[in-house]
């Protein structure tokens, strides 16, 4: 059997409490499950036990994956429209936690980092039927910008991302 899609991450966090803070305030995690050291979250729209996963280990060194070592990038979370990608971004700004915004054809993103330095994607993904072959040849090369209210302009905002990929399109 293939692989269907990730259940959730666990991530090494050195102040759970402070993780859990910002993953409820700037993402809209919600706590499903704590035990001393470890807290298991569930995201906005999911069915899901938990989607995340922090487990404290105290202080500690930011990571250097990618620099000086090899480790995770980043996880992507995807949101339905671009009315909630706008909303997030606005509370990553507030946060002070964005880092970066691309526009990469297929997928409008946004990046971020955590407390502890853990970089995250947040992202909004064109449906299926809005992928044309421009679309998809861009995808491979593509790295503009983000300009949100110019995507929202183009896509509408309360286009529901994802569908025919992430999830099958209604019959």
């Amino acid at each position: 059997m293939p692989i269907q899609r990730l259940n959730h991450a666990v991530v090494f966090v050195s102040d759970v409490q402070r993780s859990v803070g910002f993953y409820e305030d700037v993402l809209g995690f919600r706590v499903k499950a704590q035990k001393p050291g470890r807290v298991f979250m569930q995201a906005p729209g999911s069915n899901n036990d938990h989607d995340l996963g922090l487990f404290q280990i105290g202080p500690a060194a930011r990571s250097e994956a990618g620099t000086r070592t090899v480790g995770l990038y980043h996880l992507a979370w995807e949101v339905d429209t671009l009315t909630e990608l706008a909303r997030i971004q606005l509370k990553l700004l507030e946060a002070g936690a964005l880092i970066g915004a691309t526009d990469h054809a297929s997928t409008k993103s946004l990046y971020a980092e955590d407390p502890d330095g853990l970089e995250f994607e947040v992202c909004w993904l064109l449906p299926a039927d809005l992928l044309t072959a421009n679309v998809l040849k861009e995808a491979t090369t593509a790295r503009r910008p983000l300009d949100l209210k110019r995507e929202i302009e183009r896509y509408g905002a309360e286009t529901r991302g994802g569908v025919g990929i992430s999830f099958p399109a209604p019959a």
